[in-house]
Formats: structure tokens, C-alpha cells, sequence
């Protein structure tokens, strides 16, 4: 389709071209996206016939005849690539094995690609997508808490490359996502917590209210898997947790649907992602994402809290509310050099500003690009004294990657 925005000035000497790229993508609560009665998924492969769906391994080992059954009942092909994917196996290798599977199928350049699973799986299909046949359709069913309410909300695809998190991907949004919480239900709940820290990084720096919300049904939340788990959650809790993730969704979008390429750097939804991504692959295994945050939100409130941004009391709030979901607040590999070489790579890609998210106060949000490798480690000092006698101060609960 060509574009009707497209402006082409030319005169004797030089060429200008001017365009636009339209951005134009769904996300849909769906209950049960694999039952055959909803034909959200069928309606898109229904032209083609056939589905190729890229699959989190242990999803597939659990729903995966319940997938088959739903593409026979309506008479789709389905092809399946299983995949197991580690934040170690998040790389340009487990790319290259999708894309020769998109090759294999005999995949066309507009025929969309299904893709389920936790957010590095569509991490890392959607940056295949992206980079097969230089842009190719796909449609996400997030399974996991952090997948559904956080990657699968933005239009970024990555993988990580020597030891660097997300060094190299693009931005390539799906043609739309469905929501599908009853996966929850299977989710372990190492993985609910790792959704929960960012759900609160949200609360913190963008939704006083959902932050309150956290603080009084955050572990019931994480033990019933939102509602989803058993008999004991009630309709009071499910739709509390409905509620909260709808806000978390909705207050993601209203911070970034204007900002989708990220030509505004100073972005309110990297709180915790200034210092973490160099933390998070510094351990030879890899801390989950949510505890790596975690530490980097912690640690960040201490120096708004130094900063005279927050007040005691709400700094304390925000320790007590990760490590009583079982969150690392701190961590030995958390040391005045990682902290100088993180600033030292996000400034890179902040474009030589730090812009480092801090809560002022609980809610809103506010930029630091002044600090100083020696403010740093004093704030460090302070931040280890401050948290010393919570549970997890220093090993947060199943924190490490598997």
C-alpha cells in the first residue's frame, strides 16, 4: 500500500523525501484464545489455511493439544516450532534457528507468524519477524504476567549480544496481541513475581492508585496467580487483579503510544532499566529480569529519597513492597564499578544523557542526568544500610534464570 503522507520535493541539486510510517496495532482480552468458540486466532490464518507458530517449549508441553485442537476444529494447518528460550539463549543464534524455520515453512513475506510465550520468546520471534525479509507480520499471545502486561504492550524486539541486554533489535510491532490471563493459572510463580516488579514499576513513577493497590493484595495476587489459581481468590480478588492489570496496560500505553520509537529518551517506563541491564548478565547465571529491576527501583529510591524527591517513609514503602513479594533489593554484584560502567553504557544509549527515573514522589515521575560516579557510591552505602533487615536484601526468592 503506497503512502498518501509521503512528500518527494526535488530541485537541481538535491532530492528531499519525507514519510511516515503508520503504526496501527490492537491488544484484546480474550478468555480462553484456544478455545474453539473464539475464532479471534482462526479469523487470522483463516485466508492462508495454514499457521506457523513459534511456541515456548513448556507452553507447548502444556497446551499444545489444546492449540492442535483448536487449528483442526477449523481446519487450519498448524506447524509448530518449539522453542526454549533462557535469558543466556535471548541471542542472535536462537534467532538464525527461527528464521530458518520461517524458510523451511516457506513463510511469505505477508503472511503473519503466531508466536506464544513469555516475553523472551516474543522478544526474539518478533526480531526474527523483523528482520525476515526485511519485515514480516506476526501476532503475540503473551503466557506470562510480564509478557501480558509489559512486553507485549511496546512495539520493541531484541536480543542480547556479548553480554550486553537487548544490543541489537528494531522496532516492529505485531499486527495485534491477544490477552489471555487464564494462562496465569500454569504460570510458576517465580515468573508472577517477575511480572509484579513491572507492574510496580508502573505504580511507582505513573499510578499512585495501583501502587496502593499492590501494597494491600500484592502476595494474594502472586499466590492465586491473579485470581487464576484454585478456588480460594473469589470474584472480590479476580477482579482486583483485573483491575490492576488493566491500569498497568492502560497507563503503559498512555506513556508510550506517542513515543513508539522512542525519539523522546527521557521515558518514564525505564525506571529500574538505567543500571539493571548491565546488572542482570553480570552473574554468570543471569538474574530473572523482575529481581534485576527490582534492585535498580530500590536502589533509585534511595537516591530520590537522598535527593529530597520522596520522604523516609515512602522510600521505605517501596523496599517493603518489593521484598515482601520476595524481591531483591539489593545484591553483592550491585558495586560502585558496576555502577560506573552502567552509567557509562546507558549513557550510550540515552544519547549521552543519563536520564535515570526516579519516583517525586510515589506516582510521578522525575529525570536525573547530574550524578557523579562518587554520588553513586555514597548513595550505594546508604542504600545497603537502608535495606539491611528486610528478608531480601541481598538474594531475593527463585531469583535467578533458569
Amino acid at each position: 500500500m503506497s503512502n498518501p503522507r509521503a512528500v518527494l520535493r526535488a530541485n537541481d541539486t538535491e532530492f528531499h523525501v519525507e514519510s511516515w510510517e503508520r503504526i496501527d496495532f490492537t491488544l484484546r482480552y480474550v478468555d480462553g484464545v484456544f478455545s474453539p468458540e473464539n475464532p479471534q486466532l482462526a479469523d487470522v490464518h483463516r485466508e492462508w489455511g495454514r499457521c506457523l507458530m513459534v511456541v515456548d517449549e513448556t507452553v507447548h508441553e502444556l497446551y499444545g493439544e489444546r492449540i492442535r485442537a483448536y487449528y483442526a476444529h477449523h481446519g487450519i494447518a498448524l506447524t509448530t516450532v518449539p522453542l526454549t528460550i533462557a535469558e543466556t539463549a535471548k541471542s542472535m543464534h536462537t534467532l538464525e534457528r527461527i528464521v530458518d524455520a520461517f524458510a523451511e515453512f516457506g513463510l511469505l513475506r505477508t503472511e503473519p507468524v503466531l508466536v506464544v510465550g513469555g516475553g523472551l520468546t516474543t522478544d526474539v520471534t518478533g526480531f526474527a519477524c523483523a528482520s525476515y525479509k526485511r519485515g514480516t507480520p506476526y501476532v503475540r499471545v503473551p503466557t506470562t504476567l510480564i509478557g501480558l502486561i509489559d512486553a507485549s504492550v511496546a512495539m520493541k524486539v531484541a536480543v542480547n549480544h556479548g553480554r550486553h541486554k537487548n544490543r541489537l533489535g528494531a522496532f516492529h510491532a505485531s499486527q495485534q496481541v491477544l490477552l489471555d490471563f487464564s494462562f496465569l493459572a500454569t504460570l510458576p510463580e517465580a515468573q508472577v513475581r517477575n511480572g509484579l516488579s513491572e507492574m510496580i514499576k508502573i505504580a511507582t513513577v505513573a499510578n499512585a492508585g495501583l501502587f496502593d493497590v499492590l501494597e494491600k493484595y500484592g502476595a494474594d495476587l502472586l499466590t492465586t496467580r491473579f485470581g487464576h489459581l484454585g478456588d480460594e481468590a473469589g470474584p472480590e480478588l479476580r477482579e482486583v487483579a483485573h483491575q490492576a492489570t488493566h491500569d498497568a496496560i492502560r497507563t503503559m500505553l498512555e506513556l508510550e503510544h506517542r513515543n513508539l520509537h522512542e525519539l523522546d529518551l527521557d521515558r518514564v517506563i525505564a525506571f529500574g532499566h538505567t543500571w539493571s541491564p548491565t546488572l542482570e548478565l553480570t552473574p554468570d547465571t543471569p538474574m530473572l529480569h523482575g529481581h534485576a529491576i527490582a534492585i535498580d527501583m530500590a536502589f533509585s529510591a534511595t537516591l530520590a529519597q537522598r535527593r529530597g524527591y520522596l520522604g523516609t517513609g515512602d522510600r521505605d514503602r517501596i523496599h517493603r513492597l518489593f521484598s515482601d513479594l520476595g524481591l531483591a533489593v539489593d545484591s553483592p554484584y550491585l558495586t560502585p564499578e558496576l555502577l560506573a560502567d552502567a552509567t557509562d553504557s546507558i549513557l550510550q544509549t540515552r544519547a549521552g544523557l543519563l536520564r535515570a527515573a526516579v519516583p517525586r514522589p510515589i506516582g510521578t515521575c522525575h529525570f536525573v542526568n547530574d550524578i557523579e560516579p562518587g554520588e553513586l557510591a555514597e548513595t550505594l552505602t546508604e542504600h545497603r544500610a537502608a535495606v539491611a533487615g528486610l528478608p531480601t536484601a541481598a538474594q531475593g526468592v527463585e531469583m535467578w534464570s533458569r
